[in-house]
């Protein structure tokens, strides 16, 4: 009887290395394709299944050594192999992985014979019970002590004294429009962390849904046509616009909204579009009366007190972005926002929070600036800030 062919996930945004790697391990595995460890985790969490996992990612990147860390702190991921493919390999880098519990790192111009060697011994011989337990107690990015003990004791006051205004809120948006009171969306926080984010409903039901067709109104799209997840150009088999007109197959594949997409295709058509890698909608006609007052105050963020009691997020740090939004910040320059704890206000609110002139260039900019220089005495200066800005000057 012919036995299951083993699958492994390569996390790359270079298509020579996925062109090298599938020529080289496709015929033995198959090969899943991923653009960034944000997507590929994503992905894995709906249920996808992986015999081994393989990035390309530079270390501070969500493909890279936050993805570790997060594989090795699941249960259900903790034993799969991890191997790392870098431009340079030596002594110091593999003793910084083992500590990281990385299985092995691997020139990007592999030997495929070795290659392929030691991730069959890897796959066939997964991390003992003991390493899993040890897993799953390691060590997340975590907030310092001393803004924990601040943030609930301020959460803790604040949902207390705020209780009459939360009661209010809930009955005036049950009057306006039927659905949930609390809105109940995945983000991607600190460490690139994915949580449950809670906000007071602002929008009608089924608002998400609506997003593509409101792509012409996001005021930090620099330029473009249609989201490419969206594009009825992209196919699923056969040759796509791109590689038939050469007369040759498509070689690798990416998957965007769990399906196969050619992945030279997808880099076209992503640098045709230039989409922004935020999206923030002017006079969004999804917004509900009621909520339009609750976003404009800056009512609607109230729930995230109790992220903050949970541990999610802090009272002060960066927001944490949705996944379509936190999959697009692949590169170093703006990864190190991650590394500071989301928040409910932060350093972009009081800057300029609100306002047209806000490019995302400086949004970012501003994200990473606090993710370098947070202190308790930064916070309570921005939480002081805070108040000013919570009026709005636009409708966003």
């Amino acid at each position: 009887m012919e036995s299951h062919k083993k699958s492994v996930a390569l996390i790359q945004a270079d298509s020579n290395l996925a062109d090298y790697f599938v020529s080289k391990v496709g015929q033995t595995y198959d090969v899943y394709l991923f653009e960034n460890g944000i997507r590929f985790y994503h992905w894995l969490q709906k249920g996808g299944q992986v015999d081994a996992i393989v990035t390309a990612g530079s270390w501070n990147s969500p493909s890279g050594l936050p993805l570790t860390r997060q594989i090795r702190s699941d249960r259900n991921s903790s034993y799969l192999p991890f191997i790392f493919l870098n431009d340079k390999v030596d002594k110091d880098l593999r003793i910084k992985l083992v500590k990281e519990r990385v299985s092995d790192v691997f020139s990007r111009e592999f030997d495929p014979d070795t290659f392929l060697f030691r991730l069959s011994w890897l796959i066939e011989n997964p991390v003992s019970d003991k390493e899993k337990q040890v897993a799953d107690g390691h060590i997340r990015y975590k907030i310092p002590v001393a803004k924990r003990i601040f943030d609930i004791v301020v959460a803790s006051f604040a949902i207390i004294m705020l209780s009459p205004l939360f009661l209010l809120i809930i009955l005036l948006i049950k009057l306006e429009s039927r659905g949930p009171v609390f809105y109940v969306a995945k983000r991607v926080g600190r460490g690139y962390t994915i949580f449950d984010f809670y906000k007071f409903r602002s929008m009608k039901v089924g608002a998400d849904s609506q997003i593509k067709n409101l792509a012409h109104l996001n005021q930090y799209k620099k330029g473009g046509q249609e989201n490419m997840a969206g594009s009825g150009t992209l196919q699923e088999s056969g040759p796509c616009p791109v590689c038939g007109p050469e007369g040759v197959a498509c070689q690798s594949f990416l998957y965007l909204n769990d399906r196969p997409v050619c992945e030279r295709l997808y880099l076209k058509q992503k640098k045709e579009n230039d989409e922004g890698k935020f999206i923030k909608i002017s006079n969004d006609p999804r917004v509900t009366k009621i909520g339009k007052f609750i976003r404009n105050t800056s009512i609607d963020e109230l729930p995230q007190l109790f992220n903050v009691l949970k541990g999610d997020m802090s009272i002060v740090g960066n927001r944490p972005l949705p996944l379509y939004e936190a999959e697009k910040i692949t590169v170093d320059e703006f990864n190190l926002r991650f590394m500071a704890p989301a928040g409910i206000t932060g350093l972009w609110q009081v800057t300029k929070r609100g306002t047209a002139e806000m490019s995302e260039l400086e949004r970012m900019q501003l994200d990473n600036y606090y993710a370098v220089n947070y202190s308790i005495a930064g916070d309570l200066k921005i939480m002081l800030r805070t108040i000013p800005a919570l009026m709005q000057k636009e409708n966003v």
